[in-house]
């Protein structure tokens, strides 16, 4: 464990970072911490019964600091992924954002997104499962709109983290959040990438982007490209079609099929060397799938180097810049309404 390791970070009005501990009722521990409302470990068993943490990270809230370009573990909001020109129009006024991915605005911000700052914990109801709060003031990292928001996470029955957001605005205002753990199911025990991990995505299309991972507009289909994972496919030949791109790989929303809005599987992960599957079920349109490319030699829980392409991050969101395309399901959220999303990372053995 861990808790000893975290040190408090002086920030004003802030409470300092804990440390939670959750056990499911299917034996899986989670440790996640309020600094981010960030995921910090999760302890699965594989097929024989060996227990993998499957979620890459940290053991001082100094390294997740140090490291916070790469978002590791956290909630990001209040605009998930990139906004074209670090800024939008809503109802005759404009906003300007950080520009903080060269001229375009990403997950929310530089010095206030919800990745950055530390939430309050709310009352545990059970070991199973924890909330965390924040409130976000008008104007905050550019946006319109005090945001109050919750993100509780609990460990299911069905061997699941569960992730439900929600959150409240006193005017109209974006909010598309998402969870941002690199995933490696081999445990990220060292060299190890995740090119050998099998994965399925139930999506028909995609968004294509420029040379600044900027969407055109077009949902393209997926047909006859690297980026057709419908049937399970081994990562690694798909990364390295693409990896002289400018996501380095996988870095692409996935249009999901039959999207409704209820609670549906979106991906699958497995790893054939342990026989660990995760599955992603969310209620949002689209799936940011993340391959690692970019990612460099990071030094992370226990001294272990993770390499580029040491994990894979499967973030439940709305499209990329949808402020910029209102043909996009939409993303805004008014004052009569709460904003409401549900991520799983259900997990089991084949």
């Amino acid at each position: 464990m861990v808790s000893d390791q975290i040190s408090p970070i002086p920030r004003p009005l802030e409470p300092a970072p804990q440390l939670i501990e959750l056990t499911g009722p299917t034996g899986i521990q989670a440790e996640l911490m309020n600094h981010g409302a960030r995921l910090v470990r999760l302890l699965v068993p594989d097929a024989r019964g060996r227990v993998h943490d499957v979620a890459l990270g940290f053991d001082t809230v100094a390294e997740y600091e140090a490291n916070n370009s790469l978002y590791f573990g956290a909630t990001v909001g209040r605009v998930a992924n990139r906004t074209a020109g670090a800024g939008f129009s809503l109802d005759g006024t404009s906003y300007q954002l950080a520009a903080n991915d060269g001229d375009n605005h990403l997950h929310g911000g530089s010095f206030r997104s919800f990745d950055k700052v530390v939430w309050e914990v709310g009352k545990a109801t059970d070991r199973s499962a924890i909330e965390f709060r924040h409130s976000s003031p008008h104007l905050e990292e550019g946006y319109p709109g005090t945001v109050n928001v919750s993100v509780t996470y609990s460990l299911t029955a069905e061997g699941g983290l569960r992730i439900d957001y929600a959150a409240t605005t006193d005017r109209r205002t974006p909010l598309s959040l998402t969870h941002h753990t690199y995933w490696n199911l081999g445990g990220g025990t060292g060299s190890e990438t995740i090119d050998d991990h099998v994965l399925t995505v139930f999506a028909d299309r995609y968004t294509p982007t420029d040379d600044e991972l900027i969407t055109l507009g077009p949902l393209d289909p997926v047909d006859d490209t690297p980026l057709d994972f419908r049937l399970p496919t081994a990562m690694g030949p798909r990364i390295q079609a693409i990896a002289d791109g400018p996501g380095s790989g996988l870095d692409h929303n996935f249009v999901l099929t039959g999207w409704d809005s209820t609670l549906r599987r979106a991906a699958r992960l497995q790893n054939p060397g342990n026989g660990l599957v995760l599955d992603l079920l969310t209620t949002e349109p689209g799936v940011q799938i993340y391959s690692g490319g970019k990612m460099p030699a990071t030094t992370g829980k226990g001294g272990v180097v993770y390499p580029a392409r040491g994990g894979v991050c499967l973030e439940a969101q709305h499209f990329p810049d949808s402020l910029h395309h209102p043909e996009y399901p939409s993303i805004l959220v008014d004052p009569d309404e709460t904003y409401r999303q549900t991520t799983e990372y259900r997990f089991s053995t084949v």
